[in-house]
């Protein structure tokens, strides 16, 4: 670990929170795609999106999964274990989200970050007698600019999000280092994590 006790932001929509098994079982009840489309989000958008009207109707589709739907999502697999971690080293977490209260083709009109916030609750994440992260270090902004504003203003030493394009705006705070959740790592990033058990080993300088 470096000498300086980090202080890590995290991302929350697919960073923490893995939907991918919530849009591929919503697309299919709703008859957007086959049997044949399978595992990732990204799948999924792709293949509605070919569809008549399909940016609509992904839009659409997203707007149930973040709200409705969240229940159905889990955690990313060793993401609550890196959370405790870092509770037995007294490393202090934020999660810092681009996320709207409302989705715009939603007609429940749920409010979203209250969803998320309910998700955290029934995960766990949002109990810090239990390893978990305190309710006033979850923030939730407007925009990227709010977001990357949020990430500086905070002090983080690291944060970590599984969009490229977040690490690559100007607007990123200097000197925090990017840690890229993702398939594939990019330039602007600097360190590429395939799983939370990389990004453990990443921070804490092991192979835990």
């Amino acid at each position: 670990m470096p000498d300086r006790t980090p202080r890590i932001g995290i991302d929350f929509d697919n960073t923490l929170i893995d939907y991918d098994g919530v849009f591929v079982a919503a697309a299919r009840d709703r008859g957007l795609i086959g049997r044949e489309i399978a595992g990732s989000k990204r799948a999924v958008r792709d293949a509605i999106r070919l569809l008549p009207d399909g940016e609509l109707t992904w839009q659409r589709l997203q707007g149930y999964v973040y709200g409705a739907g969240i229940g159905d999502a889990v955690a990313f697999s060793g993401a609550v274990d890196f959370l405790r971690r870092c509770a037995e080293r007294r490393v202090e977490l934020f999660i810092v989200s681009h996320k709207t209260r409302y989705g715009h083709f939603d007609p429940a009109h749920i409010d979203l970050r209250e969803a998320a916030r309910r998700w955290m609750i029934e995960q766990g994440i949002l109990a810090p007698e239990k390893g978990g992260i305190p309710a006033d270090h979850v923030f939730f902004e407007d925009d990227r600019a709010g977001k990357l504003a949020r990430i500086g203003a905070l002090g983080c030493t690291h944060f970590i999000d599984d969009l490229e394009e977040v690490f690559a705006d100007p607007g990123f705070p200097h000197g925090v280092r990017r840690v890229l959740f993702a398939a594939t790592g990019a330039a602007c990033c600097d360190v590429h994590c395939k799983d939370w058990q990389q990004i453990s080993a990443a921070i804490f300088g092991d192979a835990a």
